[in-house]
């Protein structure tokens, strides 16, 4: 069975190609995928990588967690399930008042 991994700490240059290409020295990678951030199209640093089986995720864990990679330590786990998120409110994060100190004019 497929176990996915979170790796933190990704030089903002990094591919997912090269970090499948890093990963599949521990084992067989199924998906590599950087996360990206929606407004800039930059990458936020971290990513996920879904390994083939539970051995070679633990052998990846044991060979990436904490070394240098790309000139950055990084930090590779099991992931977590996504946790729900409350829905947003509205307002366009300005606070939707109106000032808040009264007509001073």
């Amino acid at each position: 069975m497929a176990k996915k991994l979170y790796v933190g700490g990704l030089p903002y240059t990094t591919t997912s190609d090269e970090l499948k290409d890093a990963f599949s020295k521990a084992g067989a990678v199924e998906s590599a995928t950087i996360i990206m951030d929606k407004m800039t199209g930059r990458s936020k640093g971290f990513g996920f990588v879904e390994m083939s089986s539970d051995e070679d995720a633990t052998k990846a864990i044991d060979m990436w967690n904490g070394k240098d990679f790309g000139g950055r330590n990084l930090t590779v786990n099991e992931a977590r399930p996504m946790e729900p998120r409350a829905p947003r409110q509205g307002g366009g994060g300005f606070g939707g008042g109106y000032g808040g100190r009264g007509n001073q004019y």
